[in-house]
């Protein structure tokens, strides 16, 4: 089951969206899954820094 998105704005270099445009071509993955994906890496790079914060896993299971 697909879960809700809201929309938000980023800015991204123009190296960035050539790339990510690129990845696309090539995958026909959407370039906002990368992003997504992209903060969820950094997300879990920087977990023990939002104690007491519940992981996605785990407000997924309680949503």
């Amino acid at each position: 089951m697909a879960r809700k998105k809201i929309s938000t704005t980023v800015y991204i270099t123009p190296e960035q969206d050539e790339r990510l445009k690129l990845l696309n071509d090539r995958t026909k993955v959407p370039v906002a899954e990368y992003i997504r994906q992209g903060i969820d890496l950094v997300l879990e790079k920087y977990r023990a820094a939002l104690p007491g914060q519940l992981t996605l896993d785990e407000l997924e299971r309680k949503g």
